[in-house]
């Protein structure tokens, strides 16, 4: 996945015997720092996954504090943290902010184009929430004179799911999927069995979408045929599972621009256990040019879509 990186190093180079302490204080130094910056990182990824949001910020805040050329990651961190659904309600005002503070203080920062993202997806959100607080009034007379309907409609959507979930199990069992579509245009994912539409999903795609992908860093998702050759279990987006990009033709087209093709490719999940159900996720296209579903949604392609599937995508 070309998503964003959370590894760092610091080497000891040993030049000369005058200058072992120096170097070695120096350089080892920063590897400590680094081992506690991630380490700081992992405390509150876990605070958040706990569903302590408050101490998730906290940690983060001293991350800020304490080590300021990690700070456009923490803010990341904490725009997101502000920003997801929690039971005390989320602060687009707090997450906007530390969105804005990133891409004003750090702009070289690999997480600024992200950020740019994510603040105009808050945009879209607020200006929802506007005429949603106008319709208030309108929704709560109707659900009034629903009554009973409600109870009705929730039952449906309880027998629609269990439908659904029965149909993923039996085309999983019987290896129904043989295909998979991605029309980009459409923002949809299609399974398929011998031409015929198992399951649609809605998706998110690279944040520069239209055209194919020529170069690594351009943020495009590729178009042409693949296979999912690998998955991983441990990704940084959930679970993801690896379309074989580039192939003879991506590469041809890169090496006639003097460019690398990139690669790590693939379709994921969401980070964090961020928005795990609805669509909110696909508001924008946010990715560095993978496929984006929800976590719900990806487990279940990693039981439809075995390694060696086809993967079509369309403009």
């Amino acid at each position: 996945m070309t998503g964003v990186r959370r590894t760092g190093k610091s080497t000891c180079l040993l030049y000369a015997f005058v200058l072992v302490v120096p170097i070695v204080v120096s350089g080892c130094g920063h590897l400590a720092e680094d081992v506690e910056v991630r380490s700081s990182f992992r405390d509150a990824n876990n605070f958040f996954n706990k569903g302590s949001y408050q101490d998730s910020l906290k940690e983060y805040e001293q991350i800020l504090a304490r080590y300021p050329g990690k700070g456009d990651e923490a803010l990341f961190e904490m725009g997101i943290v502000y920003l997801y659904p929690k039971k005390e309600g989320r602060d687009l005002v707090k997450s906007r902010e530390s969105f804005e503070r990133l891409v004003r203080d750090y702009p070289e920062s690999s997480f600024r184009q992200s950020s740019e993202l994510m603040l105009l997806y808050i945009k879209e959100l607020s200006a929802n929430n506007l005429m949603s607080a106008s319709r208030l009034n309108e929704m709560d007379l109707i659900k009034q004179e629903l009554g009973t309907k409600d109870t009705e409609i929730l039952s449906l959507q309880r027998q629609l799911k269990s439908l659904d979930h029965t149909l993923v199990t039996l085309a999983a069992k019987h290896k129904l999927v043989d295909r998979v579509l991605v029309e980009k245009r459409q923002r949809r994912l299609t399974l398929l069995s011998k031409g015929d539409v198992v399951k649609s999903y809605k998706i998110a795609l690279g944040g520069n979408p239209n055209g194919p992908k020529e170069r690594e860093g351009d943020n495009k998702t590729p178009e042409g045929i693949y296979l999912i050759d690998s998955r991983n279990y441990n990704s940084y987006y959930h679970l993801s599972l690896h379309i074989s990009y580039p192939n003879a033709s991506d590469k041809k087209v890169a090496k006639k621009l003097g460019a690398s093709p990139g690669g790590g490719i693939s379709i994921h999940g969401l980070h964090g256990g961020w928005l795990r159900g609805g669509d909110e996720h696909v508001v924008v296209d946010w990715t560095d040019g993978c496929i984006a579903v929800t976590n719900e949604e990806i487990e279940e392609l990693d039981q439809l879509v075995p390694n060696g599937m086809t993967v079509e995508i369309r403009p």
